[in-house]
């Protein structure tokens, strides 16, 4: 035994073994880091793991079997002892193992010092909380209001109603990027699109103070557009003005029109006018039809975006507009087109939003969309506040950067604040979808059912084709114990994952096993991508091991489902698992239920 020791150690067989650990830790180390950065998945540090162990006693093979001699790596049995240098490697192992370990301990205090900031604890208190506060705040200052009114299409060309709409909604953007001036959302102010109602009472249920209308009447490459400000309280006419120009005047038409009206409403603004990006009239036009097909808020629609704004990128690389438009699509589509994972579709949303902030620093939308990807995808508050702060700070009155600081107040818990941030969204754009989906999720995760029905079921009425509406609603009527109301609900609803979902949820309530087991049968055949909604079955069938397996899948994948770990009442089985809170720290979540 002592010989075997003794060539052991001459062999240096004891210090390629030392030396191969610490490095293979520190391997370990780097991996576990830069993992989440790349995006890379779960399994690539346990594939580093297991090539670590595996290669341990491959290193301890050679350095017993082989020696390193001047003419190169020969077998130990064909070195003559006098000739040998293993003294020397050992001493330069010696070096080796030292050098590695300064490394380690480096990386070890390190380590220790940034793993404290941001904590799992901390953070929704620390940083989420005060900033959604504020964005609140935003919405109770006092000031000017205006709705910008679709105009009127005046040609007999009924496609050109993109133009005339669009024409509106670049005149919204602009007006929402002066600070001093609140401004009612697209999706309510267009709701009276057709519709024979007074200027008043427009005034009245979108709560503003001001309405901007007007028309445009297109003819081969001329244009007629005629606008004119309204104050509702006295029903009278501020300014109006007409305009004839050529198309490619449209631009400086819509930056005419925004500085009018700002001179009408003695605003004093915060640096130059805001600008529009420029590009061709067929391009921009592209842009307003993708935005419509956005707006349907289907999968058919968002292919149609999709398609639509890849050939205005094509004709115009360098429009911010269609660049943020398109990762917005993308983003939004992965959510519910389970053919675009989740994963996929935000690395393809972040490309395409940071190539339009690259080319407009001050695009909004873009940066709405990002901090979505931050909190939604990547599990990054404090980088979504970041790009809240920087789009409010650009657009006060941004209703798409103001309802995802709602979203965000609802995926970190901050339920209070999401409900008052989502109320005051809705109270000021009382037909926007997003803000009523917004309150509905907060109310529904506080506890506060009828309430969040009431804004699901408005969602419904202001767009039959939203998806998911229906499967909250059931699963609110499963936590009233009103499991029959709850099986007619989901059958209305148009994507399978989610109405098979709640079919095995509510089966088992009803003691239905047998039915339970098939829809569950039947959504297992399902995408992948319906991983969350797989968890949701079997945490309340009680099979916890098979939640917590699907945990790994869905977080793997980065399912956006798991946005509503924290306060969904179909995890409440799992809580009281240590397991959960492991979850909610690969989440960067709090637990408050």
């Amino acid at each position: 035994m002592t010989s075997l020791f003794t060539e052991l150690r001459r062999r240096n067989v004891f210090r390629v073994a030392i030396a191969y650990v610490v490095l293979a830790w520190i391997v370990l180390q780097a991996g576990e880091t830069l993992a989440p950065a790349l995006h890379l998945p779960e399994w690539v540090n346990s594939l580093l793991v297991f090539f670590a162990i595996l290669g341990l006693p491959f290193a301890i093979f050679f350095a017993w079997a082989f020696e390193l001699t001047p003419e190169g790596l020969k077998k130990e049995k064909d070195v003559d002892r006098s000739q040998s240098i293993t003294g020397t490697t050992g001493r330069n192992l010696d070096f080796t193992i030292i050098a590695l370990l300064v490394v380690a301990l480096g990386y070890f205090i390190w380590a220790s010092q940034t793993s404290e900031s941001p904590s799992i604890a901390d953070e929704p208190a620390d940083v989420a909380a005060p900033a959604l506060a504020r964005f609140a705040s935003l919405l109770d200052a006092p000031g000017p209001s205006i709705a910008v009114l679709p105009f009127v299409n005046m040609s007999s060309d009924v496609e050109q109603e993109y133009f005339s709409d669009g024409l509106s909604e670049e005149l919204l953007n602009l007006l929402a990027k002066i600070p001093a001036l609140r401004v009612a959302s697209r999706t309510s102010a267009f709701s009276f699109k057709g519709k024979d109602v007074t200027i008043g009472d427009i005034g009245r249920e979108l709560n503003v103070g001001h309405v901007l209308e007007g028309s445009v009447r297109k003819s081969g490459t001329k244009i007629r557009i005629t606008a004119q400000l309204i104050d509702v309280e006295h029903d009278t006419h501020l300014w109006s003005e007409t305009w004839d120009r050529t198309l490619d005047d449209i631009f400086a038409i819509q930056d005419e029109i925004a500085q009018a009206v700002v001179d009408q409403l003695r605003i004093e603004l915060m640096g130059a006018t805001p600008q529009v990006a420029e590009t061709s009239a067929e391009v921009h036009g592209m842009v307003l039809q993708a935005r419509h097909h956005v707006r349907r808020r289907s999968i058919d629609g968002y292919r149609i975006a999709e398609r639509l704004l890849l050939s205005a990128i094509e004709l115009d690389p360098s429009y911010a507009p269609a660049w943020a438009s398109l990762g917005l699509v993308y983003v939004v589509s992965g959510s519910i087109d389970t053919t675009l994972g989740a994963r996929e579709a935000a690395a393809l949303g972040t490309d395409a939003v940071k190539k339009a902030l690259e080319l407009d620093p001050n695009n909004t939308a873009a940066l709405s969309t990002l901090a979505s990807i931050e909190i939604a995808t990547n599990y990054d508050t404090k980088a979504a506040i970041q790009y809240l702060e920087r789009a409010l700070t650009i657009s006060p009155g941004d209703s798409d950067a103001l309802n995802t600081a709602s979203g965000i107040a609802m995926i970190v818990g901050d339920f209070e604040t999401g409900e008052k941030l989502s109320r005051s969204m809705v109270l000021v754009d009382p037909l926007n979808t997003i803000a009523h989906l917004n309150y509905g999720y907060s109310a529904y995760f506080a506890g506060n059912f009828e309430e969040a029905i009431q804004s699901f079921e408005k969602v419904i009425e202001l767009n039959p084709d939203a998806a998911g509406l229906h499967y909250y609603i059931a699963n609110i009527l499963w936590t009233q114990g009103k499991y029959e109301q709850a099986l007619v609900r989901i059958q209305l609803e148009n994507l399978d994952g989610f109405k098979y979902t709640s079919m095995a949820i509510l089966y088992f309530a009803l003691g239905n096993i047998e039915a339970s087991d098939a829809a569950l049968a039947t959504l297992n055949e399902l995408d992948v991508e319906w991983a969350y909604q797989r968890i949701t079955v079997y945490a309340v069938r009680g099979e916890k091991d098979k939640a917590f397996e699907w945990f790994d899948t869905a977080i793997e994948i980065r399912d956006r489902g798991l946005n509503l770990t924290v306060g969904d009442p179909t995890l409440d089985n799992l809580r009281d698992d240590p397991r959960f809170s492991e979850i909610l720290k690969r989440l960067n979540r709090t637990a408050v239920r």
